[in-house]
Parts: C-alpha cells; sequence; structure tokens
C-alpha cells in the first residue's frame, strides 16, 4: 500500500508495487464512485456484486485447502481421535476407554486432532468435560483429569493416551484435508471470539512482524530434522494465515470484504443502495481502526523482539 514504487499497464488493468508492505488490494472501476461504463462494479446486480466481494475471501480459504493435502500427502498415516492406548498411570482412563472417539472438550466440537489440541491449548483448567462415543452411544464425563509439563512459566496439558492411526489414501487424503482446513477455520473463528471475551491478550495476537518470526521459527525447527520438514513447517504456517486471512476478511467489520457484504445484504433488502458517502464514511472509520489496530499490534511484536 501506499505510494506507487513501480507500475505497468496490461490490458485494462493497472498494477503496481508500492512503498509499504502491509497489505494489498483490488480496485475496480465503480467500486468507490460513480461510473458510465455498464461493466462497472457499481452497475452490475447485487447478487453480482456479493459474489465479487466474496470471492477473495473464498479463494483464501480455498488456497488453504490446498496447501493443507500438500502438508498432508507425504504421511503414511493420519492421526484419528480415537483412543488406541492408554499410557501407564494414565489419569482419564478412570473414565474413558479404548476405543472411545471423542467427540467434544468443553463444548468444543472435536473432528480432527487439530480440535484436540486446540482444545487443550485454550484449556484453563487440566480437569476436561469430555463427550466421547463408544460403541455407537454418546456418553458425557466430568472432571476428566489430564497431566500436565510446565514450560515457559506455563502449564501445559498433555494426553496421557496415544490415538488410532488412519491410513493415507486417496480417500482419506481429501477427507483429512477438509475437515483440517475446517478445523483450521473453526479455531480462528473461536480465536476471535476469545480475544472479544478476554479469554486471550493481545500479547497472543501477532501481526506482520510477529508472523515473520513465527514462520522462521516453525521452519527453523523443521530444518533442524530434514528440508523436508521444513519446508512442511512453513507451508503449514502459511495454510494457517491465508486461511486465518479468509475468515477476518468475512467477517462484517467496517472496511472489510464482509462489511460491504452487510452493505450489499442491507441494499437487497432495501431494494435501493444506501448513499456511496455514508458507506464511504463507515469503511473510512474502520480503515482508520484497523490501521491503529495494526500499528499497536506492530509494536507489540517489535518490543517483543527486542525483549
Amino acid at each position: 500500500m501506499g505510494p506507487k514504487i513501480i507500475k505497468f499497464k496490461k490490458g485494462e488493468t493497472l498494477y503496481s508495487l508500492r512503498l509499504f508492505p502491509i497489505g494489498g488490494f483490488c480496485a475496480m472501476e465503480g467500486e468507490d464512485e460513480n461510473s458510465d461504463d455498464e461493466r462497472a462494479f457499481g452497475n452490475k446486480k447485487v447478487w453480482q456484486r456479493m459474489l465479487i466481494v466474496v470471492a477473495g475471501a473464498v479463494m483464501n480459504i480455498l488456497f488453504g485447502l490446498v496447501l493443507m493435502m500438500i502438508t498432508l500427502a507425504p504421511n503414511k498415516y493420519f492421526a484419528s481421535t480415537t483412543i488406541a492406548v492408554f499410557a501407564d498411570n494414565a489419569t482419564s482412563s478412570q473414565q474413558l476407554q479404548v476405543g472411545d472417539d471423542i467427540r467434544s472438550i468443553n463444548g468444543y466440537k472435536i473432528d480432527t486432532i487439530t480440535d484436540l489440541s486446540f482444545a487443550l491449548a485454550t484449556s484453563k483448567s487440566n480437569k476436561l468435560d469430555m463427550t466421547v462415543s463408544r460403541n455407537g452411544e454418546i456418553k458425557n464425563y466430568t472432571g476428566v483429569t489430564l497431566p500436565t509439563v510446565k514450560k515457559n512459566d506455563k502449564e501445559i496439558i498433555q494426553l496421557d493416551f496415544k490415538v488410532a492411526a488412519i491410513d493415507n489414501n486417496i480417500g482419506t487424503l481429501l477427507s483429512q484435508t477438509f475437515k483440517s482446513t475446517w478445523s483450521t477455520v473453526k479455531m480462528v473463528w473461536a480465536s476471535l471470539i476469545g480475544l472479544i471475551r478476554g479469554q486471550f491478550s493481545l500479547n497472543e495476537v501477532s501481526g506482520p512482524v510477529g508472523m515473520t518470526s513465527a514462520i522462521s521459527q516453525a521452519t527453523a525447527s523443521g530444518l533442524e530434522s530434514s528440508f523436508t520438514d521444513g519446508l512442511m513447517n512453513l507451508i503449514y504456517v502459511m495454510m494457517i494465515i491465508t486461511v486465518n486471512l479468509g475468515v477476518v476478511n468475512l467477517l462484517p467489520l467496517p472496511a472489510l470484504d464482509g462489511g460491504r457484504l452487510v452493505f450489499l445484504i442491507i441494499e437487497a433488502i432495501r431494494r435501493k443502495p444506501i448513499k456511496p458517502e455514508h458507506e464511504g464514511y463507515v469503511h473510512a472509520a474502520g480503515m482508520i481502526l484497523l490501521f491503529a489496530f495494526m500499528i499497536i499490534i506492530t509494536i507489540k511484536d517489535v518490543i517483543q523482539l527486542i525483549v
């Protein structure tokens, strides 16, 4: 964003590289101004404009699907959510049994091992409310206790059992790709809700600087074992980021595509558009708040890198 550094025109489209590497945009004729061209964005039907507004976010999520498949494809097996064997002196075995398929933890729906890990990472206690499927019957348990270890002054909940493996074939690969991508979408959504509710602090939110650091750490960690592991870690973090962008961009907030979608829905209901200047004021205010938030997060990220 910002002032143009390099620009060139190809066909009817102007391409430009700009000064600040903090985001990108695609601007169409008639999007924020009136145009007499019948092909302009503002002159298209409401449903067509809705499709265009959500297309970017949807492509982010679809790209996330592709990246997820790339990370899963080399695996010989996938982790299920079914208990296969308990560790010695496992405390959870007092209520759970081998063969139990975990369905939810503290109300958070479990479909994949990613859901399981996220539920444990966000739990405030190692005493969990769990729902499992046992021989086709749903069982609910309270106070299921799991062991913890201390890491960086934080108690980390660990599993005291191993889960069953799923063979990798074309069917399970496709299934796990869709399920795991959906788990990432749920994780992003749950994290946003947790941030609003105060479950997470701003220290746990990262901007471009923090994400660069996280990518470097994940890649370096994988490279300790092999180049392939480093590459897969990099692609996995990229998958999380692109899905994150897709989900956040669809939020009904001013300046985001989700905010534009809200105005289009209102237009469809009223059968006439809201005055462009009024919508412009709302999006401008949202953009100012968004930039202010980005500045705060970037400052926080830089301080954490220095300290």
